[in-house]
C-alpha cells in the first residue's frame, strides 16, 4: 500500500474491511482503528464522514462490539454531532441516528440479546437488515444482468441517484442487492432506477408466510418518478476483491491476515495524522 495515504483512502479501506464479519472484532479491538473512525466522523469532508458511518454500522452488526464501541471516547458525542449538524445530508443524519440507537441500547436486556445473537450466528451475514430505525426499511432485489463489476457499478450509480437510499450491499453470487431505504420510499423506485440502465432488470424478493422466498416482478406500468439525490456525498466505490467471491451479503475484502496487516498500516497513519 502506498505510503501516501490520505483520510479518504484510509476510511474507504476500513469500511471495506469492516464489511467482512471476520474482521469486525479485530478492528474494534485494535488500539488505533476505532478511535480513528471516531475522528473521521468529525472530518470536514462529507465523503469521509459518510464512509466512516458505514464502517461503524458494519462494526455494530457484531453484538460483541457494541459495549466497547459505546464506551469508546467520543463515539456517542460524534454521532450526536453528525445528527445535529445542519450541513449533514439527510441520509447521513439517518444513518448516524440508526447507529446511535443501536449503541445506546447496548447492555440492555442481555439475556434477550444473547438469545438473538445465537440465532444471528445461524444466519448469513447481512447488512442493515435490522428494524432498529422505524424511519428506514430494507428491500431485497434480485437483479437479472448483475454479472460483473461493470454492471455492479452501473447499479450503484442508479441507486445513488435516488433520494432516500441510505445504503446497499451486493450478493454477486446470487445476483441480489440488499438496499436500506427511508420508509417513505417505494420499492418500485429502485426497480425503475435499475431498469433504466437498459442492461439489468430488478425484481423484489419477499418473504412468504412459511418463511420461504418469492421473487415478485415489478409491474410494467409501475414505474414511479424517481427523486434524484442532490445532497448526499459522492459514493466511495468499492474495489473488487482479489479473493474469490463468497455467497454472502457482504463481499470479502481479502483474508483476515491481509486485513490485519492493513489495520496496522492504517493505525500508524492515524497516529501520525490526528488532525486533518
Amino acid at each position: 500500500m502506498s505510503a501516501e495515504l490520505d483520510a479518504l483512502t484510509v476510511v474507504n479501506q476500513l469500511r471495506d474491511l469492516a464489511a467482512d464479519p471476520l474482521n469486525r472484532r479485530a478492528i474494534v479491538e485494535d488500539q488505533g482503528c476505532l478511535p480513528g473512525l471516531i475522528l473521521f466522523l468529525d472530518h470536514p469532508n462529507p465523503q469521509v464522514v459518510y464512509s466512516a458511518l458505514l464502517a461503524v454500522r458494519y462494526l455494530a452488526e457484531c453484538r460483541a462490539n457494541r459495549e466497547k464501541m459505546k464506551g469508546e471516547l467520543g463515539m456517542m458525542l460524534s454521532l450526536q454531532n453528525v445528527m445535529q449538524k445542519s450541513t449533514s445530508p439527510g441520509e447521513t443524519k439517518l444513518l448516524a441516528s440508526e447507529i446511535y440507537e443501536i449503541l445506546q441500547s447496548a447492555g440492555k436486556d442481555e439475556a434477550e440479546q444473547a438469545e438473538a445473537a445465537a440465532a444471528s450466528c445461524r444466519r448469513k451475514a447481512q447488512f442493515f437488515l435490522g428494524s432498529t430505525n422505524k424511519r428506514a426499511k430494507t428491500v431485497v432485489l434480485h437483479i437479472d444482468g448483475l454479472d460483473d463489476s461493470t454492471r455492479r457499478s452501473l447499479c450503484e450509480e442508479a441507486l445513488l441517484k435516488i433520494r432516500g437510499v441510505i445504503s446497499f450491499t451486493f450478493q454477486m453470487a446470487v445476483k441480489r442487492c440488499v438496499v436500506r431505504i427511508r420508509s417513505d420510499l417505494k420499492a418500485e423506485a429502485l426497480g425503475t432506477a435499475i431498469n433504466s440502465t437498459k442492461v439489468m432488470k430488478a425484481q423484489q424478493v419477499v418473504k412468504t408466510e412459511d418463511g420461504g422466498e418469492l421473487v415478485v416482478p415489478f409491474q410494467e406500468d409501475s414505474a414511479v418518478l424517481v427523486e434524484e439525490n442532490t445532497d448526499i456525498p459522492d459514493y466511495l466505490p468499492e474495489e473488487e476483491s482479489p479473493s474469490q467471491e463468497q455467497d454472502k451479503a457482504v463481499t470479502r475484502v481479502g483474508s483476515i491476515t491481509d486485513g490485519m496487516g492493513w489495520l496496522s498500516t492504517a493505525a500508524n497513519f492515524l497516529s501520525r495524522s490526528f488532525y486533518w
